[in-house]
């Protein structure tokens, strides 16, 4: 089993600080980053919005990002803390998708290395591949079988068949709880959800995160500068 130097911790440390300090001076629409414990930066804490005009709609979805010490050379994992029902994400709230998973040659898997993870890659681009997938399901390797039959049936009947919508949205409903308790505003329009968020003065608050995501004033809409699309193929009506 390899063994990780100072300079492992001190390279993977270095650049999970700069990746941090990164996603607060420019976020990702529609996530809230924080660590689980200040003291630890290889564990974060992410809060995932439903995008609007999509089953996950006003949800609020939390996980956990753990990093480990040869970062950004091996991958990260990402688990869902929030009961999800996807046919990409396992029933412990693990989520199989290329991007997290080693650049290896595996043919079984019906993967590419170029499609698997590389130290090019970075928490932004793991955060826009997440919710890509919860709109556009991989079925052709489930992690839940049932819910890649379910979601296959949905689509197939150009959403007639409303029992995998159901499921999503009573998630989402039962989303709504957790988030009052962590006083957090669900954004519910494009234009909140594009919000970008803005840094506090240096007097408020902590100097490596913040909270305040989205206050009312700041919500217009920016011209499109979204990174989420409506039309996308993933929505409730078809």
């Amino acid at each position: 089993m390899a063994q990780h130097g100072p300079t492992h911790v001190a390279s993977s440390q270095k650049a999970l600080m700069l990746e941090m300090k990164s996603l607060q001076e420019e976020p990702v629409e529609g996530f809230k980053i924080t660590l689980v414990d200040e003291a630890d930066l290889y564990n974060w804490e992410v809060a995932i919005f439903g995008p609007p005009n999509t089953h996950y709609e006003g949800g609020y979805f939390k996980a956990r990002l753990k990093f480990p010490i040869d970062y950004p050379y091996s991958p990260p994992a990402f688990r869902f803390l929030t009961k999800m029902w996807h046919p990409n994400i396992y029933e412990n709230g693990d989520v199989c998708i290329s991007i997290l998973h080693p650049p290896v040659d595996d043919p079984q898997s019906g993967e590419l290395p170029s499609e698997r993870w590389n130290p090019t890659q970075n928490v932004r681009t793991i955060l826009l591949s997440v919710i890509s997938l919860l709109n556009e399901p991989n079925t052709f390797s489930p992690a839940n079988v049932d819910a890649s039959v379910m979601y296959r049936k949905w689509r197939d009947s150009k959403g007639k068949d409303r029992e995998y919508a159901e499921i999503i949205r009573k998630q989402v409903l039962a989303t709504k709880a957790e988030a009052e308790r962590d006083g957090v505003k669900v954004p519910t329009t494009l234009a909140e959800y594009c919000v970008r968020t803005r840094a506090p003065p240096p007097d408020e608050g902590s100097d490596l995160f913040y909270d305040d995501y989205y206050d009312d004033e700041d919500l217009e809409d920016e011209d499109g500068d979204c990174c989420y699309d409506e039309d996308d193929s993933g929505n409730e009506e078809s």
